[in-house]
């Protein structure tokens, strides 16, 4: 096996293990009992489950450097793709998010995947047209523009900046632009606002330069331990920040970028240790299954959800039906609802194996 394909299996793994987790958060038997690890903050703060999005952006961001660098050396025009791809997973997200009405009214716009579409396009346009140095920059350049609008820029209407829920410059610019196709469950904001889209773009940079940093040609021990001394200064640089500019996932501050950045580079060498320098690797084969195919296990566990909440099974769904009838009647409420999302992320590991096995990888 060669360096580059031990790397890309240390991704995988990474990879796999944040799709785990996303399903794990995002299908819940009841929200109103779930362990507290497992939802987001309410606003200021962090828990687990705020880790899932960003590790996907560094995540993209690395995997640009894989993918596009032999281009880019190459001279080759790529932009064309590069604008259909985006396309396609923006046009993806927005579909989901109308699933199962479709009503025009309220179809909500901003999304998981319409963000990581839209900075997908973006950062890999700035991958292709600039040097690691200013891709470094522009990152810099990313967190400190989003720090200035969103604490000195006075809100419209308001006077003054603000970080309260629903009263941020970003919030204002969403209901201005976007009207009523905000998330559901907020209406006044969205948690992946147009403007939250500057300092994600930073967080995909960061995984750039980490996948840049991978593909160096230098002793596997110093790089690696190299990552995980930035990975942790990172991490206590966000943690500082964040006493004046607070971490908050909803808002995707700059000192979120910080944090998480150095929470996924620490992630990352920790996986590469454990798999590639020591060779544990009897527990990943279920991670590479998700791992190889991000995008498609994505849609299944997002459209299994939808089908569920769909159903109707008396005055309920099929979704709180099973909760209710399979699982909270011998589990307490909190252990029942794990143990639902746990038969979930089971579900879409089966899904994940067959595609796996058939050699089915599903990409745009």
């Amino acid at each position: 096996m060669t360096e580059q394909a031990k790397r890309l299996q240390s991704l995988d793994v990474f990879r796999g293990l944040t799709i785990a987790l996303m399903i794990l958060v995002n299908c819940p038997g009841n929200g109103d009992t779930t362990y507290r690890a497992l939802l987001h903050a309410a606003w200021h703060g962090n828990t687990p489950t705020d880790e899932v999005f960003p590790f996907f952006l560094f995540i993209v961001g690395i995997a640009i450097t894989f993918s596009l660098t032999r281009r880019k050396e190459a001279g080759e025009n790529v932009y064309k793709k590069i604008l259909i791809r985006t396309l396609w997973i923006v046009g993806i997200g927005i579909f989901l998010n109308g699933a199962p009405e479709f009503n025009l009214a309220s179809w909500r716009i901003p999304g998981v995947l319409t963000r990581i579409g839209v900075v997908y396009g973006l950062t890999s346009f700035i991958f292709m047209k600039t040097s690691t140095r200013q891709q470094f920059w522009i990152a810099i350049g990313c967190l400190l523009s989003y720090w200035a609008l969103m604490t000195l820029v006075p809100v419209p209407g308001l006077g003054y900046a603000t970080l309260e829920e629903g009263k941020d410059l970003g919030a204002w610019l969403d209901r201005l632009l976007l009207g009523g196709h905000l998330y559901g469950q907020t209406v006044i904001y969205d948690p992946e606002s147009i403007l939250g889209t500057i300092p994600s773009v930073a967080t995909c940079l960061a995984g750039v330069l980490t996948g840049t940093w991978v593909r160096r040609k230098m002793e596997d021990g110093e790089k690696w331990t190299a990552m995980f001394a930035i990975g942790f200064l990172l991490l206590l640089l966000g943690w500082l920040w964040g006493e004046v500019f607070p971490i908050n996932k909803k808002l995707w501050t700059s000192s979120y970028v910080l944090y998480h950045s150095g929470l996924a580079l620490l992630t990352l060498s920790t996986v590469w240790w454990l798999v590639d320098a020591k060779g544990y690797k009897g527990w990943i084969t279920p991670f590479i299954w998700f791992g190889m195919n991000p995008l498609a296990i994505y849609i299944c566990h997002e459209v299994i959800a939808i089908v569920l909440y769909s159903i109707p099974v008396g005055d309920t769904s099929a979704y709180h039906w099973i909760y209710e009838n399979v699982f909270h009647t011998w589990l307490g409420p909190y252990n029942a609802s794990l143990a639902f999302a746990i038969t979930m992320v089971l579900i879409n590991l089966v899904i994940a194996y067959v595609l796996y096995k058939r050699k089915i990888f599903i990409k745009v």
